[in-house]
């Protein structure tokens, strides 16, 4: 854990050290993706529960036809 420690002080650091537009720029390539895969996972995630338990509610929800 001490060298991811200062692996990550040591990218901070430069991070912190750089022009703001660089740090705008290097944020935003790294934090676009990373939210977008988020969303994405997030999203099939409430499909597929959705999907599940939603059609289980319908199939409850749904009246009976008459005989």
């Amino acid at each position: 854990m001490d060298g991811l420690s200062a692996w990550w002080d040591s990218m901070e650091l430069w991070l912190a050290q750089l022009w703001f537009p660089l740090q705008f720029l290097i944020v935003i390539a790294v934090v676009l993706p990373v939210c977008a895969l988020a969303a994405w996972v997030i999203d099939r995630v409430v499909g597929l529960v959705a999907s599940r338990f939603g059609s289980a509610r319908r199939a409850r929800e749904r009246p009976e036809p008459p005989s």
